[in-house]
């Protein structure tokens, strides 16, 4: 996937998104503000599931990755699926007109009306506990389930971000699976998907592959007579940094499914093959764009104050995660050492330390790479700072996704929360 860089590229004189320059967006829109670009969603998100050379390959789009309306309405219209992992997540998906059998939901640490509203909306379980498995078998005798199962592979770019191992709070263990089975046949439950996640943005495909053995090395006609898939979660990575290697993912694919079907052949039936991106399918889509309102030289350090915070972009503080940092007023001036920060009473509230940027003026733009997964489905409104507008550009159109509203009309809507 060599060919798909990130989808802010540099002609020579601007930043660009599509054949729109950024600093033109950013002169006509109240920063700050995310902008994506959805063409480039689409053919990531395309070019991912031709990866995987085989008949019935299925990509959930994690949703919790970014939850954009207008992003979903042109991805259910592009025929994308969706992994959910909340109640309120899949009752939006299914108003965008996202069917039933296209919604996957794996929660985590569900309670009995999460369990109840979900049931309702007619979306298939993705259950990870033997607990929750019992009280499903005891309200919804007869019905279908997919289990996540801890594929005691441990993996992710940080601790964080580590879903394996059995220390994590996700999934049933290996150990744990005869229980599980036995729990389904006591409540006449039809186990018809089987599905593990290891973790976020793996840099290490071995890994991926060892968790892909582990948890087919238990499946067999016996014990899981009526499945229908087995999904192997995401944990795709986005190369962040500039000159980082990206992995090669349709060498990935081909492997992935020779795995498989060695498998299918063992099990006696081709089955479907599931698999959820989320951050790989939007992360490197999009940016937040802020401007500068203070530069401060103290004693040699240069101290650079945006319109922005961690807020609205909090994965830097969060994970010590890297944001590559454009200045689209003057990408040519002379190179010079900048500590970037956000506009929180927070000494951590940092953007970039220490980063070697085009020279920074008051009233420059400054676009942070990477920000269409996990910064506006995290984002905040700490220090009652109203929410960033959010723009797509779609076939060569800018559209407004969401208006930022005025401090005004946050404050009356806070007050419209409360009972005073």
């Amino acid at each position: 996937m060599k060919e798909l860089e990130n989808s802010v590229y540099y002609n020579g004189t601007d930043y660009c998104m599509q054949s729109l320059k950024l600093q033109e967006i950013s002169e006509n829109a109240e920063t700050p503000f995310y902008v994506y670009d959805m063409d480039y969603i689409i053919k990531k998100y395309n070019r991912l599931k031709a990866s995987f050379p085989w008949e019935n390959v299925r990509l959930f789009y994690a949703m919790k990755a970014n939850f954009n309306p207008v992003m979903l309405k042109i991805m259910k219209e592009n025929g994308f699926c969706l992994d959910t992992v909340s109640p309120a997540e899949v009752i939006l998906a299914k108003k965008i007109g996202f069917a039933s059998e296209n919604i996957l939901f794996t929660a985590n640490n569900m309670t009995d009306k999460d369990m109840e509203v979900i049931k309702a909306e007619g979306v298939l379980f993705n259950i990870d506990s033997l607990s929750r498995l019992e009280t499903y078998g005891k309200y919804y005798s007869g019905s279908q389930v997919c289990l996540r199962i801890n594929p005691d592979v441990v993996a992710g770019e940080t601790a964080n971000v580590a879903t394996g191992g059995d220390l994590s709070k996700f999934g049933i263990l290996l150990e744990d699976v005869k229980k599980a089975v036995a729990i389904a046949k006591a409540n006449n439950i039809k186990i018809v998907g089987l599905h593990e996640h290891t973790g976020s943005g793996i840099a290490d495909t071995g890994k991926v592959f060892q968790s892909m053995q582990n948890l087919l090395g238990i499946i067999n006609p016996q014990d899981f007579p009526d499945l229908e898939f087995v999904d192997f979660g995401g944990g795709f990575k986005v190369p962040y940094e500039p000159g980082e290697v990206e992995i090669d993912y349709e060498k990935f694919g081909v492997k992935a499914v020779e795995l498989f079907s060695q498998f299918c052949d063992r099990y006696g039936k081709k089955l479907k093959l599931y698999f959820e991106p989320g951050k790989f399918t939007v992360a490197d889509s999009g940016c937040m764009v802020v401007q500068v309102n203070t530069v401060k030289n103290n004693k040699g350090r240069l101290i650079v104050g945006t319109d922005s915070g961690f807020p609205h972009l909090i994965r830097p503080v969060l994970y010590g995660a890297y944001h590559h940092v454009v200045n689209l007023t003057n990408p040519q001036g002379e190179k010079k050492l900048y500590d970037v920060y956000g506009n929180t009473c927070e000494s951590g509230d940092c953007f970039a330390m220490q980063r070697e940027l085009p020279e920074i003026r008051i009233g420059d733009y400054l676009a942070i790479m990477n920000a269409g997964a996990y910064c506006r489905s995290m984002a905040s409104e700490y220090n009652l700072r109203p929410m960033p507008a959010e723009y797509l550009i779609y076939q060569g159109k800018l559209l407004t996704a969401k208006k930022k509203i005025s401090y005004e009309e946050l404050a009356d809507r806070i007050l419209s929360e409360y009972e005073i």
